[in-house]
């Protein structure tokens, strides 16, 4: 069953449901959906860092109550509830929207881009120093997120649309969004001071005015669907039917999009992004409306969607200060949990999926002719070529152009001191981008094959992910962790969150869009812990935590390059040693048991040397996504499919580009600096677009 076409066909979606739901109907669980909603607001209202009770609230509410705590209950608790409800609602009736539209159970604001675009929107007024009330801000982050929509809608989504494509094609478009939003966060430090928290998502609010200012824009959007509900009930007959029955499928789409983008620029504005709201709580409520079939109907769909989505957000806050104190309700942002709630859901509906679409093609029926020796000889030279031209452009470029005599003279020592000091600190970064972006590179070349996913890679497979999170714990508890045992916790997170992966990717064997869209929701859970361990370790080294997340080469030395050559000199060659089998798994699930390859152990060995690849790279340079993508297909386009040619050729190609994006992030705007990372999100992300548009 494709994922594509879940929401109506109920019967398949959830056969363990218990039989009790099947009695009730439509009206009353809207109802307990209401009254779940009112007891956790309740629930809500009695959390908070003063000690101002349960007791205190009531006398309050029949008159008897002091001063305090009506400040208390009017300056703090109401607007943080209130927000949280706002959001909630919000997020969960633009999910229910946006998966109606898409015929898509994994579409959301997340997924398809929408929730980055508006805080992208909302950081970038903020970064040029315009202050705008709360309802101003939401119109902002309405236009962002319609132009992020707009992009995926119009260049991946059509008629053949595949879930892996559209998911896909939206955390693109959000990461490299994503990114230029930490760039904003970092180049004007002192303008967003405070955004950090804001996008990852929190309640904290002042006052009510925030609220007063959004409510009633959701409060409108919210009815506006409810009314038009009747209208996308009919997009799930398809097109066909919809335009014989005498009404306009594109109209109805375009409508639903305005209302979800706008529902998802009024929740950015006010509470920043909360994570996979808008995934988790309309998955609820399909799940009962696969028990309860008046729930089918949009106009009870969306508002029990609306309502869950309230009930999570809440939920997660009611959580998390149950669990961390209250302190942890205002240092870890409300984001963080929300985001691994629905990774979970991300997670257990992809697990359903079958359709691996256009995105599960080979490969290699996307590559360009096979190369002559010559043509590869050709290809291979002049990306050493490039390779060494944009090394010396490394050693040369920073805070200080030098000269290619000043290099010169500090290879032969003859070097004054502040050249031969500024050489020193730039040799290490420059081997760092280079051998790192080439083991990258190669490790997604041999995830794209042998999975037979050319939209994979290490970062949207989870790899980087859990190397990631790894690295951070350690750094959090031991600061002065020797290279040697950052990398190893590197490796280990990489080789856990692997196992993870694959461990629930298999049903009987691995589907490609089964393994990518549980690697993008592992993505997304890491990213939320390392968000999670950083901001509960040091809430305010926010310029530390971008720069990590982001991919740096800043203050590389030459010991801590060790693991990632010793990678690249042992695990390339073994790879070469099974290029043919590589290749050959490329093809089909059944040409390798024809010719004798044992498909699945060395598909575990390939792509367990490919995580270690990985594992190795971002144990030195961070977290930096696109390359283990970009790399392979250019390759592919210049000299074919062959493994042999593909894996050098990748390698010489991923070295440039993290090698070029670090010596621009560390030259144009001199003496700040950018990471590396965020400059290759920003440079892969447009052709990462174009490649699907391509396939489509």
């Amino acid at each position: 069953m494709s994922l594509a076409t879940a929401a109506p066909e109920r019967s398949e979606q959830n056969p363990g449901f218990p039989r009790l739901l099947g009695k009730l109907s439509a009206p009353s669980v809207l109802v307990g959906a209401l009254i779940l909603t009112v007891l956790i607001s309740l629930v809500h209202l009695t959390q908070g860092s003063s000690t101002v009770g349960v007791g205190d609230l009531f006398q309050m509410l029949i008159g008897n109550g002091d001063q305090g705590a009506s400040d208390t209950f009017f300056s703090s608790r109401l607007p943080r509830l209130l927000a949280g409800l706002v959001a909630g609602v919000a997020l969960g009736a633009a999910g229910a929207l946006l998966q109606s539209i898409s015929r898509n159970s994994l579409a959301s604001p997340d997924t398809l881009g929408v929730t980055a675009g508006a805080a992208f929107t909302v950081t970038l007024v903020a970064a040029l120093g315009i202050a705008l009330p709360v309802w101003l801000g939401g119109l902002v982050g309405f236009l962002g997120g319609l132009l992020a929509a707009a992009v995926v809608f119009l260049l991946i989504a059509g008629r053949n649309t595949s879930v892996t494509r559209l998911v896909l094609g939206g955390t693109a478009v959000a990461m490299a969004l994503q990114a230029a939003t930490s760039l904003l966060l970092l180049l004007f430090a002192q303008r967003t001071i405070g955004l950090f928290a804001w996008g990852n998502g929190s309640l904290s609010q002042l006052d009510l005015r925030g609220v007063w200012q959004v409510g009633p824009i959701v409060l409108i959007a919210l009815l506006l669907a409810v009314l038009y509900g009747h209208k996308f009930d009919l997009l799930a007959l398809g097109d066909d039917a919809v335009t014989v029955l005498g009404a306009r499928p594109g109209a109805i789409r375009l409508g639903g999009i305005l209302l979800a983008v706008l529902l998802t620029g009024a929740s950015v504005a006010l509470c920043g992004p909360l994570g996979f709201v808008g995934l988790s709580a309309p998955a609820i409520a399909r799940l009962l409306a696969a028990k309860v079939p008046g729930l089918v109907k949009h106009r009870a769909l969306i508002p029990l969607s609306a309502l869950l989505g309230a009930v999570v957000v809440l939920g997660a806050d009611v959580l998390i200060r149950w669990i961390g104190g209250v302190s942890a309700g205002i240092e870890i942002p409300t984001g963080v949990t929300t985001t691994l709630v629905g990774a979970v859901f991300l997670i257990v509906l992809a697990r359903r999926v079958k359709d691996a679409g256009a995105a599960g093609k080979p490969s290699a029926a996307k590559t360009g002719r096979p190369a002559s020796r010559l043509k590869f000889t050709l290809m291979i030279s002049s990306a050493s070529l490039v390779l060494t031209a944009s090394v010396v452009l490394g050693m040369l470029g920073g805070f200080t152009w030098l000269l290619g005599g000043d290099v010169l003279n500090w290879i032969t020592g003859q070097a004054p001191p502040g050249v031969a000091f500024a050489l020193d600190e730039r040799f290490p970064r420059v081997l760092a981008a280079v051998a790192a972006g080439a083991a990258l590179a190669v490790a997604g070349a041999v995830i794209q094959s042998v999975s037979r996913n050319p939209l994979a890679e290490p970062y949207t497979t989870g790899i980087t992910a859990g190397a990631g999170v790894g690295v951070i714990g350690l750094l959090i508890v031991v600061p002065t962790a020797a290279p040697w045992q950052v990398s190893i916790v590197a490796l280990l997170g990489a080789l856990l969150a692997f196992a993870l992966v694959y461990g629930l990717s298999w049903r009987g064997g691995i589907d490609s869009a089964r393994i990518m869209l549980i690697g993008v929701g592992a993505s997304a859970a890491g990213g939320a812990i390392t968000t999670f361990l950083l901001v509960k370790a040091d809430p305010w080294n926010t310029p530390l935590a971008l720069t990590w997340l982001s991919g740096t080469t800043y203050g590389r030395s030459l010991d801590q390059l060790i693991p990632v050559g010793v990678a690249l000199a042992l695990l390339v060659p073994l790879l070469f040693l099974f290029r043919r089998e590589i290749d050959v798994i490329g093809l089909d699930e059944n040409t390798p048991r024809i010719v004798g390859i044992r498909l699945e152990p060395v598909r575990l060995l390939t792509l367990g040397v490919s995580v270690l690849l990985a594992a190795s790279a971002v144990s030195v340079v961070g977290v930096v996504g696109f390359v283990g993508l970009v790399a392979p297909h250019i390759a592919r386009s210049l000299v074919g499919s062959h493994s042999v040619k593909v894996l050098p050729l990748a390698a010489l190609i991923g070295a440039v580009l993290v090698s070029v994006a670090d010596t621009i992030g560390r030259t144009v705007i001199a003496p700040a600096q950018i990471p590396a990372g965020l400059i290759v999100a920003l440079i892969g992300t447009p052709y990462f677009v174009y490649l699907l548009y391509r396939t489509r």
